[in-house]
């Protein structure tokens, strides 16, 4: 049997290349009649409350934020913003080149995925665009479920979805939001993906209570999900304990 019968993965600087914001966002703040810097100021003090879709939706977020910033932008300037924002979330995702063919690998060994994602409106509508799109059996956004790593139910409701025990998956992910060690409490085995690229990149609350293993590829994660790669070592610290009669992989840890 496979070590695990799901794989859960974080997008941002996970499935992606160090996430940034680039030019685009002072197109955003030029609509709105702000600086880019009172934009990102407001965006980053208020990423959970955004994300947690509790604010509405994304012109009502967008109206919110602006109230914060203290402008008072018309409807059509709102609008433009709302298109100027999906593109420049847009020109920030950069898939990394591995992500795609180790997808393709686990759907080939039959290990179910899901995307697990703080996100805010933008994510939604730009996956499908994506090619990883078609290789994740579900997608759990946390402005649509209403609630952000690390709570447990954001992870539950990928488990409920895939029809796995979180006992039976894996979750790989760079640590944001406390992600790692979350998906821990909530049951799962957790990796953290610590790719050589990732340093200065946007990441929020990250996950410095973790000591768990670290993966520095995607391509690692067949590694510790196909039977033949499987070593014969016992369960692997921060790996939690493997169903009877499976091996898990030695990993190092960071």
């Amino acid at each position: 049997m496979p070590a695990y019968r799901a794989v859960l993965f974080d997008f941002f600087n996970t499935l992606t290349r160090p996430a940034n914001r680039g030019r685009r966002h002072t197109l955003v703040a030029d609509q709105l009649g702000c600086t880019a810097q009172e934009l990102l100021d407001v965006l980053d003090q208020s990423f959970y409350l955004r994300a947690s879709g509790v604010l509405g939706d994304a012109e009502e977020t967008l109206r919110w934020v602006c109230e914060r910033i203290g402008v008072r932008p018309s409807d059509s300037r709102i609008q433009a913003a709302l298109t100027a924002r999906l593109e420049a979330v847009r020109a920030d995702i950069r898939l990394r080149p591995e992500a795609v063919p180790t997808l393709r690998e686990l759907r080939r060994l039959g290990i179910a995925t899901a995307l697990v994602s703080d996100c805010t409106h933008e994510l939604p509508v730009l996956l499908a665009e994506l090619p990883v799109a078609p290789l994740l059996d579900t997608q759990v956004y946390s402005v649509q479920v209403g609630c952000c790593k690390p709570d447990p139910a954001i992870y539950l409701t990928a488990c409920q979805r895939l029809g796995v025990d979180p006992g039976d998956c894996l979750y790989v992910g760079d640590g944001g939001s406390r992600e790692l060690t979350g998906a821990v409490g909530t049951g799962l085995a957790a990796v953290r993906l610590v790719a050589p690229d990732l340093g200065n990149h946007l990441v929020f609350d990250p996950d410095t209570g973790f000591t768990g293993p670290a993966l520095t590829s995607l391509r690692e994660v067949i590694g510790l999900v196909e039977p033949a790669l499987v070593g014969t070592g016992g369960p692997v610290a921060g790996l939690g304990r493997p169903a009877q009669g499976r091996r898990r992989p030695a990993l190092r840890t960071r």
